[in-house]
């Protein structure tokens, strides 16, 4: 089986801002699939920026009932209304996504990415796997927050030190990059492709509503964590696990990277050959800097800031 040709984005809430904006934008002009869809849980507001998605070629804006949605992922996989009830229970619209997007993915297929990206290459090469995920370097993996070991501990912390001077070191990304293999290649949801159906997210679904109450509402419990439990029960030939360079060539925390004013935004070094789209972190560091994104502030600011030059990029003049 391949994935079908599609893009999926999920949105919880009425407001969408210009950053998420481009990220829709930029994955049906860059991303060569059929079709990409917003799926919204709310009425959008009207403004400009439902009118640059209203006239873009090749998306669709999709208002859906979430429960529905997941009863009928909950029926098919034998759950009946569990997910919907997990669902219900959870108030962080980024833990609500994190059970929608599993379910869209396990009942249509496609690839999913979340708002706080940038589509700068084809996606189409991602379609030949059954089914993928992405890596990411990161400090604090769930086994590591779970370990009583002090050494394990004592490396950790080191490294998370190391890496709060290079966010804030001036070129500190560069720096990163040769320290990077230090660093734990942890699994994220925020980029993940699927045939109708496929294995993996059947198995997470039935994780999510497996996991101990108690668990849920811990952050990135139902998201990377649980994730990254199941991704070792796949061989690769099942399941594809694509390089951080691929969709996270800037990790957390080094993100914040995109957004610091510079001389020169030299775009082309930030990326990697193998970089097909960006993920930014919209929850690490960013929230400054987005109130005052735009289309004029990118036009403005694409030679002295990377986040501008990468949507200049992929939507040359916005």
């Amino acid at each position: 089986m391949t994935i079908p040709a599609r893009v999926h984005f999920v949105w919880i809430g009425p407001a969408l801002p210009w950053p998420y904006v481009f990220a829709v934008l930029s994955a049906a002009a860059r991303g060569e699939l059929e079709e990409v869809i917003l799926h919204h849980t709310d009425e959008l507001l009207e403004g400009p920026e439902l009118a640059a998605l209203r006239a873009a070629r090749n998306v669709r804006l999709q208002r859906d009932n979430p429960l529905a949605l997941l009863l009928d992922a909950g029926a098919r996989l034998g759950l009946g209304d569990e997910l919907a009830t997990l669902y219900g229970g959870l108030t962080s619209p980024v833990q609500r996504a994190d059970v929608l997007r599993a379910a869209i993915l396990y009942l249509q297929g496609g690839i999913y990415l979340d708002m706080d990206t940038v589509t700068i290459a084809s996606l189409r090469p991602l379609l030949t796997a059954p089914q993928f995920v992405g890596t990411e370097y990161i400090v604090w993996p769930h086994w590591v927050r779970a370990s009583r070991s002090p050494f394990v501990w004592a490396r950790h912390l080191a490294l998370d030190v190391l890496r709060k001077a290079l966010r804030i070191m001036p070129g500190g990304w560069r720096g990163f990059r040769l320290v990077e293999r230090w660093y734990f290649p942890g699994v994220n949801n925020a980029v993940m492709g699927a045939a109708l159906g496929a294995p993996l997210f059947a198995a997470y679904l039935h994780a999510m509503v497996e996991l101990p109450a108690a668990r849920r509402t811990q952050a990135y419990a139902l998201g990377p964590d649980l994730l990254q439990e199941l991704v070792g029960q796949f061989p690769a030939a099942a399941l594809t696990i694509h390089q951080p360079g691929v969709f996270y060539p800037l990790p957390p925390e080094i993100s914040e990277h995109w957004f610091r004013p510079r001389r020169h935004a030299n775009l082309a070094r930030a990326l990697r050959p193998e970089t097909r789209l960006v993920h930014w972190y919209a929850s690490v560091r960013s929230k400054p800097y987005m109130a005052q994104m735009n289309p004029d502030y990118v036009r403005k600011h694409a030679q002295n800031q990377l986040y501008c030059a990468l949507v200049n990029a992929a939507l040359p003049g916005v």
